[in-house]
């Protein structure tokens, strides 16, 4: 997920998420394993970074209930068992040394490890462990630019005050509630919050450099508070609880928007985003596409699993080289000629479990090439050239 892959990511992405984000997508959170799942020419199948069971579910699903909230202060329930000790941990590791990674080690104690020995670390991943609260010695600040804490039990963000120069902080699927403490990191440019507790998104005012955020499932109902994050290029919000594409407008620069799996009837709050490439939009209640006419730089764009019938709406984008339509309601190979035919630089459809698709499996693929000469993948399988 290099930071930028899918790691949803959504996705999630966090394998690009989510990104499945997401699995996500950027940060691959998890291997990937080989399957048939449509994927696109970089080899990424458009969800968050989480399991495909955690991202199952259909629009039925638009009601399911929430856990309670409780309050911040509330207590998570008893310690989980420690080691003994995590002291020993470093002890071969050379004081020079600019990169440490303790993954699945049971690290607890985060002071335990002695860290203020390593005068020139840049990076620090702690990985799958049993994390509670932040603690780095200060003496840190200087140098540490990347932090991850993925997968720990960290509930409360503490302890990040001194660190300015951190450009990159993960602390998905642990145990966070609210959004706080950070944003005086100037510097950041990834922020990772995937799988959390989030029901609000706030507390990143002023962070101007931001290019990636991920939110992806959590809690968040409401798309707001991201005026300031004028530099943001990559926005996961897949696997929430969002009815509305809102409160866009400032985020020129952005480029990748992936919202699946969440509760949309309607593409909307788009128009300001004249640099968007991406548009990850799968899984919601969408019936019809619309709402892009400004978006003229879109390339890729994934609608898949909404009950739409009718492909329209697409012809104002002439850069469009994927489209991924599965498991909608499309049934007229007329309406993909008309649509799509013009479109020079697409070079691949994915329309496997639309009428069009299982009322004549035989006929099907030879009717997309048909209706799209310059098609070079259909679904997950590359069409042959003669």
């Amino acid at each position: 997920m290099s930071n930028s892959e899918p790691k949803d990511q959504a996705g999630i992405s966090h394998d690009p998420a989510a990104t499945d984000t997401t699995d996500t997508p950027s940060h691959a959170h998890d291997n990937e394993k080989k399957d048939d799942r449509p994927r696109d020419s970089k080899g990424w199948d458009g969800k968050l970074r989480l399991s495909k069971k955690d991202l199952s579910g259909d629009i039925a699903g638009l009601n399911i209930e929430s856990d309670p909230e409780v309050s911040e202060d509330e207590l998570e329930g008893p310690p989980p068992e420690q080691l003994p000790a995590d002291e020993d941990l470093l002890d071969d590791v050379g004081e020079d040394e600019d990169e440490i990674d303790l993954v699945h080690m049971r690290v607890a104690d985060m002071g335990s490890l002695r860290l203020e020995r390593f005068g020139k670390l840049q990076r620090l991943c702690l990985r799958q462990n049993q994390i509670t609260s932040v603690e780095l010695p200060e003496s840190l600040a200087p140098t540490l630019t990347e932090i991850d804490l993925y997968d720990n039990l960290i509930s409360h963000i503490k302890g990040f005050d001194a660190f300015t120069e951190l450009v990159s902080l993960d602390l998905s699927f642990n145990k966070i509630k609210h959004i706080k403490r950070l944003n005086h990191l100037m510097k950041l440019k990834d922020l990772y919050f995937v799988q959390n507790k989030i029901s609000t998104i706030e507390g990143l005012d002023g962070l101007s450099n931001l290019r990636q955020l991920e939110l992806g499932a959590n809690r968040v109902r409401s798309i707001e508070n991201l005026e300031t994050l004028t530099g943001l290029e990559e926005l996961w919000l897949g696997k929430n609880k969002i009815t509305e594409i809102k409160g866009l407008d400032t985020l020129s620069n952005l480029k990748i928007l992936s919202i699946q799996s969440n509760r949309l009837t309607a593409i909307t709050g788009l128009e300001k985003l004249a640099n968007l490439e991406e548009l990850h939009i799968s899984h919601n209640a969408l019936t019809e596409i619309s709402g892009l006419d400004s978006n003229r730089k879109l390339r890729v764009i994934d609608v898949s699993a909404n009950p739409i019938e009718h492909l329209t709406g697409l012809s104002q984008l002439k850069h469009l080289e994927e489209l991924w339509a599965s498991n909608c309601k499309l049934g007229s190979f007329a309406e993909v000629e008309k649509e799509l035919r013009d479109k020079e630089e697409l070079q691949t459809v994915y329309f496997e479990g639309n009428p069009l698709q299982t009322n004549q499996r035989a006929l099907y693929r030879n009717k997309v090439k048909l209706a799209l000469p310059q098609i070079v993948q259909i679904d997950a399988t590359f069409v042959k050239t003669v």
